[in-house]
Formats: structure tokens, sequence, C-alpha cells
């Protein structure tokens, strides 16, 4: 018997499909890779790793973080929406770099929405603004009060231009009136170094980044930029208890290249979803500062993203940031 073109074609999917609906179903049969698009050892890698092997244990399998840094997240993004569409590359990812950058880029290489379907959010992150503790300011009011009486004198430190750390400042800046400057350096490290050694009396970072710094007493925090107070600071106010209605958190969260099949997808979901609920896990992430939101379904996740696209594109046309 001869097979024209389209028999052979027609076969051939018959005879793939059980293979197919048998590695679906068996998911995960090797390890899943988690990219983080930001360098190692910071707030996304730390919490990347802890719920990368966590939900490997749920799920029956193992996880890998891989870190593929640049372009402020953008090159790491890039490699999963266009990786394989099976469930084992996955995105675990930063708001800024999700929520941020397609404002700030013009072309960042992905569509926030169309390339990826969200998996779970992690929870937020707040941020602390900081002070070195020569800095007169104790409070916000106070730092409100100083920079009024001197526009333009006062600098902030921040991780580099366009960075969520910038943005939290120039949103400071138009919320509250003031004019605090901008010095951009090249991570958040050397930024906080060098509030530290005072050369300069301000500084945004992450909870995680923040923390230690806190406790031995080498910077003051003055307030963090959620909009409830943190649970591991809980003494601290928020911005917004002096400027009303400030609130720039930062999230975590799980995606996958838009495509995957819908078995994988819900295992995955329902995956994450466990995972959030262990004890184990929660108590780490709890240690770093990080507000978890095991409860938020996907469809929630993508609404939030959508907010924050938003909201973050009109903080980045206000300020002016750029990075092309």
């Amino acid at each position: 018997m001869k097979f024209t073109a389209s028999r052979r074609t027609a076969l051939a999917a018959l005879l793939a499909a059980p293979l197919l609906a048998t590695a679906q179903a068996s998911y995960p049969n090797r390890p899943i890779t988690l990219v983080v698009p930001q360098a190692a050892g910071g707030t996304n890698d730390i919490v990347g790793r802890l719920v990368g092997q966590k939900l490997g244990e749920v799920l029956g399998g193992a996880t890998v973080v891989e870190n593929r840094p640049g372009a402020g997240g953008n090159i790491g993004t890039q490699f999963v929406a266009k990786a394989p569409k099976d469930g084992y590359t996955l995105l675990m990812t930063i708001s800024s770099s999700q929520a941020i950058n397609p404002a700030l880029f013009k072309n960042p290489g992905f569509d926030p929405v169309k390339d990826f379907k969200p998996v779970g959010l992690i929870g937020a992150v707040p941020n602390v603004l900081l002070v070195n503790p020569s800095f007169p300011a104790r409070n916000m009011a106070e730092l409100v009060a100083l920079a009024k009486s001197k526009p333009g004198h006062y600098q902030y430190a921040s991780a580099g231009n366009g960075t969520l750390n910038h943005l939290l400042g120039e949103m400071l800046n138009s919320m509250a009136g003031i004019q605090l400057q901008h010095v951009p350096y090249k991570g958040v490290a050397p930024a906080i170094n060098d509030v530290l050694g005072g050369q300069l009396p301000i500084v945004f970072a992450s909870m995680p980044s923040a923390l230690s710094h806190i406790k031995a007493g080498k910077l003051r925090a003055l307030a963090v930029s959620g909009a409830t107070r943190s649970p591991v600071l809980p003494d601290v106010p928020t911005i917004a208890e002096t400027v009303a209605g400030y609130n720039g958190t930062l999230w975590i969260g799980l995606f996958a290249p838009a495509g995957l099949p819908a078995d994988t997808q819900s295992k995955l979901q329902d995956g994450m979803a466990s995972a959030l609920t262990a004890k184990d896990l929660r108590d780490k992430l709890e240690l770093q500062g990080v507000e978890i939101a095991p409860k938020t379904t996907p469809d929630q996740f993508a609404a939030l993203l959508q907010e924050d696209l938003t909201k973050w594109a009109k903080v980045v046309k206000t300020s002016g940031a750029t990075v092309d």
C-alpha cells in the first residue's frame, strides 16, 4: 500500500498521540528548569531556590535554578518565552522585569501577557526606604520636610536606571512634591554599600537585601513601600502613612510559556499552591520578608500583572526614565 504525504502525516500523528499523552500524564519525568532572569544572590534568586526545591518535592521530581541575567531581566525572560511549551522550562521572575520593563524598553523582546501563562504568585516583597544613621531625618515626615526645605539637595541611590528602586524614588518625588536626586549604580549591593559608607544618604532596597543591615544598626529603616506594614518590621511604618496612596511592592511569581498543555499547566498550578502551604517553606520565605500569597489564583495573578503594567507605565512616563 502506498501512502501519500498527507496519509503519512496523519499516521505519524496517530502514533505520536499516545506517546505524548503518556509523557504529559507522567509529568515531570525529568528535571524542571526555573530560569531566574537576575544574578545569583538577589531576592528573586533566593526565593526561587527555596520555592523550586519544595515544588520539586510536591511534584515528585527535581528542579534546577538557572540564572540568565542581563538587560534588566529581559535576557532570561526572552529565553523562556521562546522555550518549548512542555512545562520543563519556567520563568521565576519579579514584577520589575515583567511589569516595568515593557514600559522602559522600546523592544524588551517579549510580550509580558501574550507570551506567558501565570502559574502562581509566590508573594510580595516590600522595599524599605533606608538611610545612613547619620542622616538627620528619623521618619518619613521629617524626610519630606527636609527635602522640601532644600529641593534637589539630597540624593538617593538605586540599582540602576529604570530599576524598581529608582522608580520608587521617582514615585515618592511625584506624590510627596519633593526633589530627591537619583544616583544610579550597577546593582543594589554597591548602592547599599555607598549609603553604608555615608557617600549618599538614602536608598530603597528589598527586604531580603536590607534586613541584616537594619538588624545590625548599620542602616535605619524609615518606612516600607507596601500598602501595609511588614510582619518582619512591624514597628516600621509604611510610606503611605505619610504620603497617602503610595504603594510600591515587588512581587515574585512563576510563569510558563504560553501554549502549555492544559494538564501540565494544571499540575504546575496545583503543585505551586501545595508548595506554598507547606509550613517549612512558609517559614523560610517569611524570614526573608516575603509576604506569601498561597490563595491567589492564576487568574488573579494575571489581573495583578495587568494592573501593574498600567501603574508602572504611568510612573515611567512621569519620571522620564529610559534605558534605550
